[in-house]
């Protein structure tokens, strides 16, 4: 035990086996680098167009299900508080900014990014035919520029634009405890 540093057995057996651990991580890297370097450019581009990504659902409906749905089927999914504003109805203001956010859409090309539309409505649910639209919400001093990503659907944009700087302490001044109140005379 001395010429271990007071550590058993154990504790060296298990350092042995997560050091073959990291040496195998290193040789199957290594590996990997070299077939992936001689590879043809055309293998590489397949190697990367076959990366498969986590496709989005909510509540078990796809992307492309969701932005098909009528405003009935969207209501069944959403939650009780989501639910309750659709029934009451959409009002002036959430369905003008819906529109502005269609036209801004609309005057765009395939791969460009909507204009921002800039908005008070804190209070207004995400809907799915709002993918894609870059909306400044207005958090009560400046507009937070927030882009809307699918996994957003059915929350409040407010969610999005903080409406307070998160504080972080410094140092403590004078008066903050007994002992800083001793200032010593020159």
């Amino acid at each position: 035990l001395a010429a271990t540093g007071g550590k058993g057995r154990e504790w060296q057996r298990q350092q042995r086996a997560a050091q073959h651990v990291k040496q195998q991580r290193t040789r199957a890297l290594f590996t990997m680098a070299t077939e992936v370097s001689e590879m043809t450019l055309e293998e590489q581009a397949a190697l990367k167009a076959k990366r498969t990504f986590k496709k989005f659902s909510y509540r078990g409906i796809d992307l492309d299900k969701l932005l098909d749905l009528t405003h009935e089927e969207l209501m069944k999914l959403v939650h009780a508080r989501a639910r309750r504003r659709f029934n009451r109805g959409l009002k002036r203001k959430p369905m003008a900014l819906i529109k502005k956010l269609r036209k801004a859409k609309k005057d765009i090309g395939p791969l460009d990014k909507p204009e921002i539309v800039k908005t008070h409505l804190r209070n207004m649910i995400i809907v799915p035919e709002m993918i894609g639209s870059v909306v400044g919400v207005y958090n009560g001093k400046t507009f937070t520029t927030v882009e809307i990503k699918p996994e957003m659907v059915a929350r409040y944009l407010a969610e999005f634009s903080i409406t307070y700087k998160p504080i972080s302490h410094g140092r403590p001044g004078i008066g903050a405890t007994n002992s800083s109140r001793f200032i010593p005379l020159k």
